[in-house]
């Protein structure tokens, strides 16, 4: 079974909401027989390290070993693991106006941007009038068959 999104709307984040709705996820997965659960995660702090390859962000830990971002961190302690990271998990374009207009930002020339809230830079190819960016996961995987 795979889990592509949770999302928690701001006014309910910090209430402990996304660990009911894993273990509501890998209740299901159990119940139909599955032997896991694989969730595509958009990992909470990789905005702040946008030229931090995903593959070495998904290795960093806290001190007591614990992984470093939050998000991250909420699969682990219900027995998750890394199964991989993915530099190029999803692919957004759009012309050099739509990414102006989406990110607030004007790229007066072609190159690599780093914008808010991107997990990596954006490529802007004024000639080509074109903003390509590939948005950086982590795929974990919840051995289900058993209780964490």
């Amino acid at each position: 079974m795979c889990a592509l999104a949770i999302e928690i709307p701001p006014v309910h984040q910090a209430k402990r909401l996304s660990t009911v709705m894993l273990d509501a996820m890998r209740a299901i997965a159990r119940r139909n027989g599955f032997a896991n659960l694989i969730a595509r995660i958009r990992p909470n702090w990789k905005d702040r390290y946008p030229l931090t390859p995903i593959e070495e962000y998904a290795r960093w830990t806290r001190a007591e070993g614990e992984p470093f971002d939050p998000w991250m961190r909420v699969h682990a302690r219900l027995g998750a693991r890394v199964l991989k990271a993915e530099p190029q998990s999803l692919l957004i374009t759009g012309t050099v106006a739509e990414w102006e207009r989406w990110t607030g930002m004007a790229f007066p020339a072609s190159g690599e941007y780093v914008f808010p809230d991107g997990l990596a830079p954006v490529t802007i190819d004024r000639d080509a009038d074109v903003g390509t960016y590939w948005e950086p996961n982590i795929w974990l995987v919840h051995e289900v068959t058993r209780e964490a």
